[in-house]
């Protein structure tokens, strides 16, 4: 091999070699500047659910029974309320604000922490309401049998509150409710073609301190 080819070989070798690196950076840097920016798209998400003020997506049936008495002249009046109810389940998402909003990059990890769950209800289904009474005389006389209704009123409604409080349907309501605000942030990013996991909390759950220090608040994250 003359050396005029060979020099001519290693000048285009290290030609190729500037060129390649060249296409590698140029990608990276294309790459890096037209790369989606999750905190944009969650600040776009969040404005998204702010408008549409409320969420809810639980909702159950309960049924209160309960019995009131009353003694008047030595007669007695008892009578017992059969009430059915729904309760739905609430987030007041006009509460959510961007501090509630936090990346994490080390971890690509986008927490949204919720207000608490709210009750809306109980939605008493009225044709569904039975009653029973007992003590004819001393409801045909006085005014027993209103006394006892208004009561027995005010103890269902009660009643199905307390139901609709246990921890039971507190928590599949809190657990329905986080799914369906984990899928509403978790789709934008999957869209745009991001690695990112979503996490749904509510105010007295549980937080890391060493996972708050690493996560930046939305507002900062996008304030330019």
């Amino acid at each position: 091999m003359t050396r005029e080819l060979r020099s001519a070989l290693i000048g285009a070798a290290v030609a190729f070699a500037i060129l390649a690196a060249g296409f590698f950076l140029i990608r990276s840097y294309v790459k890096s500047a037209f790369a989606p920016d999750p905190t944009v798209i969650a600040s776009a998400t969040l404005q998204g659910m702010r408008e549409q003020n409320r969420l809810s997506a639980f909702a159950a049936s309960f049924v209160a029974v309960v019995t009131s008495e009353q003694s008047r002249l030595g007669l007695s009046a008892r009578k017992t309320l059969i009430m059915p109810g729904t309760v739905r389940y609430d987030v007041d998402l006009g509460k959510l604000g961007p501090e509630d909003v936090r990346w994490d990059a080390g971890r690509k990890t986008l927490t949204v922490t919720l207000p608490p769950v709210e009750l809306d209800g109980p939605n008493v289904d009225l044709n569904a309401v039975r009653q029973y009474d007992g003590g004819g005389l001393l409801m045909r006389f006085t005014n027993a049998g209103e006394v006892l209704d208004a009561a027995n009123r005010k103890a269902a409604q009660a009643e199905l509150l307390r139901q609709a409080r246990s921890p039971t349907p507190m928590r599949i309501a809190r657990e329905a409710t986080r799914k369906a605000v984990e899928r509403n942030f978790a789709l934008p990013l999957k869209a745009a073609g991001l690695d990112a996991r979503v996490e749904v909390r509510f105010p007295d759950e549980n937080r890391s301190s060493e996972q708050m220090d690493r996560s930046t608040p939305l507002e900062e994250a996008i304030r330019p």
